[in-house]
Protein backbone atom coordinates (compact mmCIF):
# COMPACT_ATOMS: atom_id res chain seq x y z
CA UNK A 1 0.00 0.00 0.00
CA UNK A 2 1.12 3.24 -0.82
CA UNK A 3 0.76 6.73 0.37
CA UNK A 4 0.39 9.68 -1.84
CA UNK A 5 2.37 12.56 -0.50
CA UNK A 6 2.91 16.22 -2.08
CA UNK A 7 6.11 17.63 -2.50
CA UNK A 8 7.35 20.47 -0.54
CA UNK A 9 5.95 23.92 -1.92
CA UNK A 10 9.40 25.14 -3.09
CA UNK A 11 9.92 21.49 -4.97
CA UNK A 12 6.48 21.37 -6.44
CA UNK A 13 7.05 24.65 -8.30
CA UNK A 14 10.66 23.99 -9.07
CA UNK A 15 9.81 20.21 -10.63
CA UNK A 16 6.37 22.25 -12.62
CA UNK A 17 8.25 25.36 -13.78
CA UNK A 18 12.15 25.41 -14.29
CA UNK A 19 14.33 28.19 -13.36
CA UNK A 20 14.96 29.92 -16.15
CA UNK A 21 18.89 30.22 -16.59
CA UNK A 22 18.52 34.08 -16.93
CA UNK A 23 16.36 34.99 -14.47
CA UNK A 24 16.29 38.39 -12.88
CA UNK A 25 15.63 39.37 -9.33
CA UNK A 26 13.57 42.17 -7.95
CA UNK A 27 16.48 44.69 -7.79
CA UNK A 28 17.34 43.96 -11.00
CA UNK A 29 14.16 44.55 -12.66
CA UNK A 30 13.57 47.47 -10.23
CA UNK A 31 16.58 49.17 -12.39
CA UNK A 32 15.29 48.59 -15.42
CA UNK A 33 11.88 50.62 -14.44
CA UNK A 34 13.55 53.13 -12.91
CA UNK A 35 15.19 53.71 -16.51
CA UNK A 36 11.71 52.59 -18.37
CA UNK A 37 8.66 53.32 -16.67
CA UNK A 38 6.61 56.24 -18.40
CA UNK A 39 5.42 57.31 -14.93
CA UNK A 40 8.73 57.72 -13.12
CA UNK A 41 10.45 59.17 -16.21
CA UNK A 42 7.67 62.09 -16.26
CA UNK A 43 7.80 62.87 -12.37
CA UNK A 44 12.01 63.36 -12.53
CA UNK A 45 11.56 65.47 -15.64
CA UNK A 46 8.72 67.41 -13.72
CA UNK A 47 11.01 67.11 -10.16
CA UNK A 48 14.18 69.10 -12.47
CA UNK A 49 11.74 71.69 -14.23
CA UNK A 50 10.50 72.24 -10.61
CA UNK A 51 14.32 72.99 -9.66
CA UNK A 52 14.48 75.36 -12.40
CA UNK A 53 11.53 77.18 -11.32
CA UNK A 54 12.66 77.46 -7.83
CA UNK A 55 15.87 79.12 -9.08
CA UNK A 56 13.82 81.76 -11.02
CA UNK A 57 12.65 83.22 -7.74
CA UNK A 58 16.55 84.41 -6.71
CA UNK A 59 16.72 86.46 -9.44
CA UNK A 60 13.66 88.84 -7.92
CA UNK A 61 16.91 89.75 -5.56
CA UNK A 62 19.50 90.28 -7.88
CA UNK A 63 20.57 93.31 -10.18
CA UNK A 64 18.91 93.70 -13.52
CA UNK A 65 21.16 95.31 -15.94
CA UNK A 66 20.39 96.27 -19.31
CA UNK A 67 21.64 98.33 -22.15
CA UNK A 68 20.00 100.16 -24.80
CA UNK A 69 21.15 101.90 -28.07
CA UNK A 70 20.19 103.30 -30.62
CA UNK A 71 21.52 105.29 -34.13
CA UNK A 72 19.26 107.99 -36.51
CA UNK A 73 19.58 110.29 -39.43
CA UNK A 74 18.17 113.50 -39.59
CA UNK A 75 17.84 115.33 -42.98
CA UNK A 76 16.58 119.05 -42.36
CA UNK A 77 15.59 121.84 -45.48
CA UNK A 78 14.85 124.98 -44.01
CA UNK A 79 14.42 128.37 -45.60
CA UNK A 80 15.35 132.19 -44.54
CA UNK A 81 13.09 134.59 -45.94
CA UNK A 82 15.06 137.58 -44.44
CA UNK A 83 16.30 140.13 -46.44
CA UNK A 84 15.38 137.12 -49.15
CA UNK A 85 14.36 133.20 -49.25
CA UNK A 86 17.63 131.62 -49.16
CA UNK A 87 17.19 127.48 -48.67
CA UNK A 88 19.34 125.23 -47.04
CA UNK A 89 19.66 121.57 -46.48
CA UNK A 90 21.62 119.28 -44.28
CA UNK A 91 21.92 116.32 -42.67
CA UNK A 92 23.36 114.87 -39.26
CA UNK A 93 23.31 111.72 -37.48
CA UNK A 94 23.12 111.16 -33.87
CA UNK A 95 23.54 107.60 -31.89
CA UNK A 96 22.93 106.76 -27.75
CA UNK A 97 24.48 104.01 -25.84
CA UNK A 98 23.12 103.66 -22.71
CA UNK A 99 23.84 100.99 -19.79
CA UNK A 100 21.11 100.67 -16.80
CA UNK A 101 21.45 99.04 -13.23
CA UNK A 102 18.61 98.84 -10.69
CA UNK A 103 19.60 96.51 -7.30
CA UNK A 104 16.61 95.87 -5.07
CA UNK A 105 17.76 97.58 -1.58
CA UNK A 106 14.08 96.61 -0.08
CA UNK A 107 11.71 94.49 -1.19
CA UNK A 108 9.55 92.44 1.80
CA UNK A 109 7.27 91.11 -1.72
CA UNK A 110 10.88 90.18 -3.59
CA UNK A 111 12.13 88.26 -0.53
CA UNK A 112 8.93 86.34 0.15
CA UNK A 113 9.16 85.00 -3.63
CA UNK A 114 12.46 83.60 -2.60
CA UNK A 115 11.50 82.05 0.03
CA UNK A 116 8.54 80.33 -1.90
CA UNK A 117 11.01 79.42 -4.58
CA UNK A 118 13.15 77.38 -1.81
CA UNK A 119 9.68 75.49 -0.88
CA UNK A 120 9.23 74.83 -4.16
CA UNK A 121 12.29 73.29 -4.19
CA UNK A 122 11.88 71.25 -1.03
CA UNK A 123 8.36 70.06 -2.91
CA UNK A 124 9.86 69.31 -6.10
CA UNK A 125 11.68 66.80 -4.53
CA UNK A 126 8.94 65.09 -2.07
CA UNK A 127 6.96 64.73 -5.15
CA UNK A 128 10.01 62.63 -6.47
CA UNK A 129 10.19 60.56 -3.50
CA UNK A 130 6.52 59.45 -3.71
CA UNK A 131 7.03 58.86 -7.29
CA UNK A 132 9.95 56.62 -6.45
CA UNK A 133 7.89 54.68 -3.69
CA UNK A 134 5.16 54.38 -5.97
CA UNK A 135 7.32 52.44 -9.16
CA UNK A 136 8.97 50.64 -5.80
CA UNK A 137 5.19 49.12 -4.81
CA UNK A 138 4.43 48.89 -8.61
CA UNK A 139 7.19 46.77 -9.52
CA UNK A 140 6.88 44.50 -6.45
CA UNK A 141 3.42 43.78 -6.86
CA UNK A 142 3.60 43.00 -10.28
CA UNK A 143 6.81 40.77 -10.00
CA UNK A 144 5.01 38.37 -6.94
CA UNK A 145 1.73 38.29 -9.17
CA UNK A 146 3.83 36.81 -11.80
CA UNK A 147 5.22 34.67 -8.81
CA UNK A 148 1.93 34.12 -7.60
CA UNK A 149 0.45 33.24 -10.66
CA UNK A 150 3.19 30.75 -11.99
CA UNK A 151 2.49 29.01 -8.54
CA UNK A 152 -1.12 28.79 -9.55
CA UNK A 153 -0.62 26.62 -12.27
CA UNK A 154 1.48 24.34 -11.12
CA UNK A 155 -0.62 23.28 -8.36
CA UNK A 156 -3.37 23.05 -10.18
CA UNK A 157 -0.96 20.72 -12.64
CA UNK A 158 -0.22 19.12 -9.76
CA UNK A 159 -4.12 18.76 -8.61
CA UNK A 160 -5.07 17.58 -12.41
CA UNK A 161 -2.32 15.18 -11.99
CA UNK A 162 -3.73 14.07 -9.08
CA UNK A 163 -7.52 14.04 -9.95
CA UNK A 164 -6.26 12.12 -13.14
CA UNK A 165 -4.54 9.24 -10.89
CA UNK A 166 -7.84 8.89 -8.90
CA UNK A 167 -9.95 8.82 -12.22
CA UNK A 168 -8.01 6.13 -13.27
CA UNK A 169 -8.32 4.12 -10.00
CA UNK A 170 -11.96 4.42 -9.65
CA UNK A 171 -12.08 2.64 -13.67
CA UNK A 172 -9.69 0.03 -12.56
CA UNK A 173 -12.42 -0.28 -9.85
CA UNK A 174 -15.39 -0.48 -11.66
CA UNK A 175 -14.01 -2.70 -14.04
CA UNK A 176 -13.00 -5.44 -11.60
CA UNK A 177 -16.79 -4.59 -9.64
CA UNK A 178 -15.22 -3.19 -6.42
CA UNK A 179 -16.72 0.19 -7.50
CA UNK A 180 -19.63 1.96 -9.08
CA UNK A 181 -19.81 4.21 -12.25
CA UNK A 182 -20.53 7.11 -9.57
CA UNK A 183 -16.87 7.45 -8.56
CA UNK A 184 -15.69 7.67 -11.88
CA UNK A 185 -18.20 10.03 -12.93
CA UNK A 186 -17.36 11.97 -10.02
CA UNK A 187 -13.34 11.97 -10.57
CA UNK A 188 -14.46 12.39 -14.63
CA UNK A 189 -16.53 15.76 -13.41
CA UNK A 190 -13.48 17.17 -10.90
CA UNK A 191 -10.77 16.14 -13.90
CA UNK A 192 -12.80 18.37 -16.13
CA UNK A 193 -13.10 20.90 -13.66
CA UNK A 194 -9.47 21.16 -12.99
CA UNK A 195 -8.46 21.30 -16.88
CA UNK A 196 -10.55 24.49 -17.12
CA UNK A 197 -8.69 25.78 -13.86
CA UNK A 198 -5.47 25.02 -15.67
CA UNK A 199 -6.68 26.96 -18.86
CA UNK A 200 -7.39 29.91 -16.69
CA UNK A 201 -4.28 30.04 -14.87
CA UNK A 202 -2.13 29.28 -17.43
CA UNK A 203 -3.79 32.66 -18.98
CA UNK A 204 -3.46 34.16 -15.86
CA UNK A 205 0.23 33.80 -15.66
CA UNK A 206 0.70 35.22 -19.87
CA UNK A 207 -0.93 38.23 -18.48
CA UNK A 208 0.82 38.56 -15.86
CA UNK A 209 4.04 38.35 -17.60
CA UNK A 210 3.35 41.09 -19.80
CA UNK A 211 1.89 43.81 -17.01
CA UNK A 212 5.69 43.11 -15.68
CA UNK A 213 7.19 43.07 -19.50
CA UNK A 214 5.76 46.65 -19.97
CA UNK A 215 6.35 47.74 -16.82
CA UNK A 216 10.34 46.99 -16.84
CA UNK A 217 10.38 47.60 -20.94
CA UNK A 218 11.57 43.67 -21.28
CA UNK A 219 10.04 40.66 -22.53
CA UNK A 220 10.02 37.02 -21.53
CA UNK A 221 11.37 38.49 -17.82
CA UNK A 222 11.74 35.37 -15.36
CA UNK A 223 11.63 36.39 -12.11
CA UNK A 224 13.61 34.16 -9.43
CA UNK A 225 10.76 32.12 -6.98
CA UNK A 226 10.58 32.81 -3.20
CA UNK A 227 13.26 30.51 -1.57
CA UNK A 228 12.00 30.42 2.06
CA UNK A 229 8.69 28.96 3.59
CA UNK A 230 9.43 31.06 7.07
CA UNK A 231 9.05 34.88 6.52
CA UNK A 232 10.82 37.91 8.86
CA UNK A 233 8.73 39.37 11.59
CA UNK A 234 7.81 42.71 11.18
CA UNK A 235 10.10 45.35 13.13
CA UNK A 236 8.91 47.44 14.68
CA UNK A 237 5.90 45.68 16.34
CA UNK A 238 4.70 48.93 17.90
CA UNK A 239 2.07 50.75 15.19
CA UNK A 240 2.38 54.25 17.13
CA UNK A 241 6.12 53.80 16.27
CA UNK A 242 4.94 53.46 12.29
CA UNK A 243 2.49 56.42 12.79
CA UNK A 244 4.88 58.81 14.65
CA UNK A 245 7.34 58.13 12.14
CA UNK A 246 4.97 58.88 9.43
CA UNK A 247 4.35 62.26 10.41
CA UNK A 248 7.79 63.23 9.80
CA UNK A 249 8.97 61.93 6.41
CA UNK A 250 5.89 61.06 4.66
CA UNK A 251 5.68 62.66 1.02
CA UNK A 252 2.57 63.96 1.56
CA UNK A 253 2.98 65.87 4.33
CA UNK A 254 5.92 67.48 3.59
CA UNK A 255 4.41 68.54 0.71
CA UNK A 256 1.37 69.93 2.72
CA UNK A 257 3.04 71.67 5.19
CA UNK A 258 5.39 73.07 2.12
CA UNK A 259 2.36 74.47 0.75
CA UNK A 260 1.20 75.80 4.10
CA UNK A 261 4.61 77.42 4.70
CA UNK A 262 4.16 78.78 1.02
CA UNK A 263 0.23 80.22 1.70
CA UNK A 264 1.79 81.96 5.02
CA UNK A 265 4.43 83.62 2.45
CA UNK A 266 1.53 84.54 0.30
CA UNK A 267 0.75 86.46 2.62
CA UNK A 268 3.46 88.24 3.32
CA UNK A 269 3.72 89.56 -0.17
CA UNK A 270 0.16 90.21 0.19
CA UNK A 271 1.03 92.85 3.23
CA UNK A 272 4.41 93.79 1.45
CA UNK A 273 1.11 96.15 -0.96
CA UNK A 274 0.99 98.53 1.65
CA UNK A 275 5.06 98.89 2.39
CA UNK A 276 7.75 101.42 0.42
CA UNK A 277 10.16 99.93 -1.74
CA UNK A 278 13.73 101.31 -2.20
CA UNK A 279 16.22 100.38 -5.20
CA UNK A 280 19.74 101.27 -6.27
CA UNK A 281 19.82 103.08 -9.58
CA UNK A 282 22.89 103.61 -11.59
CA UNK A 283 23.16 104.66 -15.76
CA UNK A 284 25.97 105.35 -18.35
CA UNK A 285 25.08 107.46 -20.92
CA UNK A 286 26.86 108.04 -24.30
CA UNK A 287 25.84 110.08 -26.98
CA UNK A 288 27.48 111.22 -30.12
CA UNK A 289 25.92 113.69 -33.22
CA UNK A 290 27.48 113.92 -36.07
CA UNK A 291 27.09 116.85 -38.44
CA UNK A 292 25.60 119.41 -35.28
CA UNK A 293 21.56 119.24 -34.55
CA UNK A 294 18.85 121.13 -35.04
CA UNK A 295 20.52 124.11 -33.09
CA UNK A 296 23.61 123.89 -34.89
CA UNK A 297 26.03 122.49 -36.97
CA UNK A 298 28.59 121.52 -34.52
CA UNK A 299 29.49 117.72 -33.84
CA UNK A 300 29.64 116.51 -30.39
CA UNK A 301 30.00 113.79 -27.48
CA UNK A 302 28.45 113.33 -24.83
CA UNK A 303 28.91 111.14 -21.83
CA UNK A 304 27.01 110.86 -18.34
CA UNK A 305 26.27 108.87 -15.55
CA UNK A 306 24.21 108.97 -13.00
CA UNK A 307 23.88 106.87 -9.02
CA UNK A 308 20.94 107.46 -6.87
CA UNK A 309 17.81 105.38 -5.04
CA UNK A 310 14.56 105.09 -6.32
CA UNK A 311 12.00 104.83 -3.51
CA UNK A 312 8.18 104.17 -3.82
CA UNK A 313 5.29 104.22 -1.40
CA UNK A 314 1.80 103.17 -2.24
CA UNK A 315 -0.58 105.15 -1.15
CA UNK A 316 -3.69 103.97 -2.06
CA UNK A 317 -4.95 101.24 -4.63
CA UNK A 318 -8.90 101.07 -4.61
CA UNK A 319 -8.92 98.83 -1.61
CA UNK A 320 -6.70 95.65 -3.75
CA UNK A 321 -4.36 95.23 -1.63
CA UNK A 322 -6.70 94.70 1.66
CA UNK A 323 -8.48 92.33 0.01
CA UNK A 324 -5.52 90.72 -1.16
CA UNK A 325 -4.40 90.11 2.36
CA UNK A 326 -8.33 88.47 3.14
CA UNK A 327 -7.51 86.61 0.41
CA UNK A 328 -4.34 84.73 1.39
CA UNK A 329 -5.41 84.51 4.87
CA UNK A 330 -8.38 82.36 3.59
CA UNK A 331 -6.44 80.66 1.55
CA UNK A 332 -3.75 80.03 4.65
CA UNK A 333 -6.62 78.79 7.21
CA UNK A 334 -7.17 76.38 4.00
CA UNK A 335 -3.45 75.26 3.72
CA UNK A 336 -3.72 74.43 7.70
CA UNK A 337 -6.71 72.55 7.46
CA UNK A 338 -5.28 70.58 4.19
CA UNK A 339 -2.44 69.92 6.42
CA UNK A 340 -4.19 68.60 9.10
CA UNK A 341 -6.82 66.34 6.84
CA UNK A 342 -3.37 64.77 4.83
CA UNK A 343 -1.86 63.82 8.79
CA UNK A 344 -4.89 62.28 9.84
CA UNK A 345 -5.29 60.18 6.42
CA UNK A 346 -1.80 59.01 6.57
CA UNK A 347 -1.70 58.05 10.19
CA UNK A 348 -4.72 56.00 9.01
CA UNK A 349 -3.06 54.51 6.20
CA UNK A 350 -0.52 53.76 8.02
CA UNK A 351 -2.19 51.79 10.92
CA UNK A 352 -4.61 49.70 8.09
CA UNK A 353 -1.20 48.84 6.40
CA UNK A 354 0.26 47.79 9.86
CA UNK A 355 -2.67 45.29 10.86
CA UNK A 356 -2.85 44.18 7.01
CA UNK A 357 0.74 43.15 7.63
CA UNK A 358 0.31 41.60 11.15
CA UNK A 359 -2.99 39.86 9.95
CA UNK A 360 -1.03 38.12 6.59
CA UNK A 361 1.68 37.06 9.21
CA UNK A 362 -1.10 35.54 11.18
CA UNK A 363 -2.69 33.98 8.13
CA UNK A 364 0.45 32.14 7.00
CA UNK A 365 0.73 30.53 10.08
CA UNK A 366 -2.55 29.35 9.96
CA UNK A 367 -2.30 27.68 6.68
CA UNK A 368 0.74 26.15 7.25
CA UNK A 369 -0.74 24.18 10.33
CA UNK A 370 -4.04 23.98 7.91
CA UNK A 371 -1.36 22.44 4.82
CA UNK A 372 -0.22 19.89 7.05
CA UNK A 373 -3.77 18.89 8.53
CA UNK A 374 -5.48 18.80 4.57
CA UNK A 375 -1.87 16.91 3.78
CA UNK A 376 -2.81 14.00 6.55
CA UNK A 377 -6.86 14.12 5.86
CA UNK A 378 -6.25 13.31 2.34
CA UNK A 379 -3.67 10.28 3.27
CA UNK A 380 -6.28 9.24 5.43
CA UNK A 381 -9.18 9.37 3.00
CA UNK A 382 -7.27 7.30 0.18
CA UNK A 383 -5.92 4.98 2.92
CA UNK A 384 -9.74 4.95 3.45
CA UNK A 385 -11.02 4.66 0.04
CA UNK A 386 -8.35 2.04 -0.52
CA UNK A 387 -9.97 -0.46 2.60
CA UNK A 388 -13.65 0.78 1.54
CA UNK A 389 -14.66 2.84 4.62
CA UNK A 390 -14.23 6.56 2.23
CA UNK A 391 -15.69 7.12 -1.04
CA UNK A 392 -14.15 8.62 -4.01
CA UNK A 393 -15.72 12.09 -3.53
CA UNK A 394 -14.27 12.29 0.06
CA UNK A 395 -11.07 12.07 -1.95
CA UNK A 396 -11.00 14.23 -3.92
CA UNK A 397 -12.63 16.52 -2.25
CA UNK A 398 -9.09 16.41 0.24
CA UNK A 399 -7.53 16.92 -2.58
CA UNK A 400 -9.31 19.77 -4.15
CA UNK A 401 -9.44 21.31 -0.44
CA UNK A 402 -5.43 20.24 0.00
CA UNK A 403 -4.17 22.41 -3.37
CA UNK A 404 -6.62 25.12 -2.53
CA UNK A 405 -4.68 25.63 0.74
CA UNK A 406 -1.57 25.59 -0.58
CA UNK A 407 -2.56 28.33 -3.26
CA UNK A 408 -3.80 30.66 -0.62
CA UNK A 409 -0.69 29.53 1.06
CA UNK A 410 1.45 30.96 -1.26
CA UNK A 411 -0.78 33.58 -2.05
CA UNK A 412 -0.60 34.33 1.64
CA UNK A 413 3.32 34.72 1.66
CA UNK A 414 3.54 37.00 -1.63
CA UNK A 415 1.22 39.34 0.01
CA UNK A 416 2.78 39.44 3.43
CA UNK A 417 5.85 40.76 1.12
CA UNK A 418 4.34 43.44 -0.80
CA UNK A 419 2.52 44.16 2.17
CA UNK A 420 5.64 45.04 4.07
CA UNK A 421 6.24 47.59 1.20
CA UNK A 422 3.11 48.69 0.70
CA UNK A 423 3.17 49.82 5.07
CA UNK A 424 6.53 51.35 4.55
CA UNK A 425 4.80 53.47 1.48
CA UNK A 426 1.82 54.45 3.70
CA UNK A 427 4.25 55.72 6.60
CA UNK A 428 6.44 57.37 4.32
CA UNK A 429 10.05 55.55 4.76
CA UNK A 430 10.28 53.34 1.58
CA UNK A 431 13.31 53.48 -0.20
CA UNK A 432 15.37 51.23 -3.20
CA UNK A 433 17.31 49.56 -0.06
CA UNK A 434 14.28 47.88 1.71
CA UNK A 435 14.09 45.91 -1.44
CA UNK A 436 17.01 44.49 -0.58
CA UNK A 437 15.70 42.99 2.48
CA UNK A 438 12.99 41.33 -0.34
CA UNK A 439 15.60 40.20 -2.47
CA UNK A 440 17.43 38.18 -0.27
CA UNK A 441 14.72 36.27 -0.04
CA UNK A 442 14.26 34.55 -3.19
CA UNK A 443 16.40 32.00 -4.86
CA UNK A 444 20.19 32.28 -5.62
Amino acid sequence: MKTFRLLPLTLAVGAALALPVQAQSLLDLYESARGYDAAFQSAKAQYDANQYKAAQAKASLLPTVGLEASASNTNLNYETFNPGPVPANRSFDNQSTSVKLSQPLYRPANLASYEQGKRQADLAEAQLRAAEQDLIVRISQAYFDVLNAQDTLAFVGAQKTAVAEQLASAKRNFEVGTATITDTREAQARFDLVTAQEIAADNDLRVKKLALDQLVGKTDTAPKPLAVAELPALQPTDVSVWVDQAQDIHPSIKKARIDFDVAKLETEKAVAGHKPTLDLTASYNLNSNVGGTTLGTTSSRTNSSAVGVSFNLPLFAGFATQNRVRETLSLEEKARADLENVQRTVAQGTRAAYFGVVSGLGQVKALQAAEASSQSALDANKLGYQVGVRINIDVLNSQSQLYQTKRDLSKARYDVLVGGLKLRQANGSLKADDLQGVNALLAK
